[in-house]
């Protein structure tokens, strides 16, 4: 589910992509007792909700869509144009409410794990691999009362054989950073189904079914960290220190990237009067961002909204000497040099961008058709998290 909101941008030092923790002394692994007071059930609570599930009629447009197609690359075509085109299902991005296949294909919209949860079913449907895929955007942040949500992106990825395989993404206009997607299972993508309904039902303000939906995607996926994290949200809500801190602690544990989760103890801890070890964790997160290129790359973007040139071309610079092969960078130093009327500079900020994109076949750059084929018998690409996160204010 990605949310393209730009305003909280000054809320991305909670954000970290590269290092772990290796600033923080975290003497934690895990409490059996606390763990099954969380994960207390023995089966799926929600066997009757199906995400893949699609009705005879979608099957018929499918089967038309596809008539007379053997080539798997050509099926696929012909499928994205039934789903995005104005002829046929037109479906359009709607982040507000996570949905079924069969919602989605009713309401006509969806956010992409809604999309995506149609797009696999029809694909399988229609003879082509498909499989959920993550990948990490730069951050976004929304404000929902007192939560703020970072929001992170799905597509849905599947081979044409051993050396080719295909990128398919409801929303090709988001910028996509290099090198962190990873395959879900099944059972992880119907988890992040449940994590997503039950982040809406908490915003909402109804933490008791939002407790039971997330409790049903530990269940499904108990190593999910982002699961763990906003589960330590909804018992904050609920007023349950002990299970809060214990759920921080494990999204810690599963992901010692976790930096929502770092953060949420960071002010977890501040807010019950543990100011030292808040202070610990607030060390980590200034830590993470020294080594964070996309920090600096959201700063320099601040900087270049307020006119702070000066600011914008040292943050953008900096961000460069930790990633120097990653093309958003430069784009952004071209527009900062053509603010301040630099052209030659501008444009050779532009042109290095351009070089770097055509060089790397591995970096995902989602097209216009909503599709990208890799021809390529290997992926140097490495894993991200999944879903939805939350952080509270302080």
């Amino acid at each position: 589910m990605k949310i393209f909101l730009k305003q909280f941008l000054y809320l991305v030092p909670f954000v970290c992509l590269f290092q772990g923790c290796q600033f923080l002394d975290i003497d934690f692994e895990g409490d059996t007792a606390l763990l099954v007071k969380v994960i207390d059930q023995k089966f799926d609570r929600y066997p009757e909700v199906a995400p893949l599930h699609i009705s005879q009629e979608i099957k018929s447009l499918v089967d038309r869509a596809v008539q007379g197609e053997d080539e798997r690359e050509l099926r696929l075509r012909k499928l994205l144009a039934l789903l995005y085109n104005s002829d046929g299902l037109a479906l359009r991005y709607s982040p507000e409410v996570t949905h079924t296949a069969l919602e989605v294909f009713e309401a006509r919209q969806g956010n992409c794990l809604s999309v995506m949860n149609l797009f696999v079913a029809m694909a399988r449907y229609a003879g082509i691999d498909a499989n959920f895929q993550t990948v990490k955007v730069r951050p976004n942040w929304d404000r929902r009362g007192n939560l703020v949500v970072l929001s992170q992106h799905i597509n849905a990825t599947g081979r044409f054989g051993p050396h080719r395989r295909y990128v398919s993404d409801f929303t090709p206009e988001i910028s996509l950073q290099q090198f962190t997607s990873t395959t879900l299972t099944d059972a992880q993508a119907r988890s992040l189904y449940f994590t997503n309904i039950g982040v809406e039902e908490l915003i909402e303000g109804n933490s008791e079914l939002a407790l039971d939906l997330v409790k049903n995607a530990l269940f499904l996926d108990p190593d999910s960290p982002v699961a763990w994290n906003n589960i330590g949200a909804i018992y904050s809500a609920l007023g349950d220190p002990e299970l809060t801190e214990f759920s921080y602690k494990m999204s810690v544990l599963k992901d010692n990237n976790s930096i929502s989760a770092i953060g949420n103890l960071a002010k977890f801890y501040r807010r019950n009067g543990q100011l030292a070890r808040a202070k610990q964790y607030d060390r980590a997160i200034e830590k993470f961002n020294e080594t964070n290129p996309y920090f600096y790359y959201s700063q320099g973007n601040v900087a270049l909204i307020d006119e702070d040139f000066l600011l914008a071309e040292e943050s953008l610079l900096k961000a460069v000497s930790l990633m120097k092969f990653e093309p958003v960078f430069y784009q952004a130093l071209s527009r900062v040099y053509a603010a301040k009327g630099e052209n030659e500079l501008s444009t050779e900020m532009m042109l290095l961008a351009k070089t770097i994109t055509t060089r790397d076949s591995q970096v995902y750059e989602p097209s216009s058709d909503k599709m990208r084929i890799i021809d390529n018998s290997f992926s140097i690409l490495r894993d991200s998290a999944n879903g939805i996160s939350i952080d509270f204010r302080n």
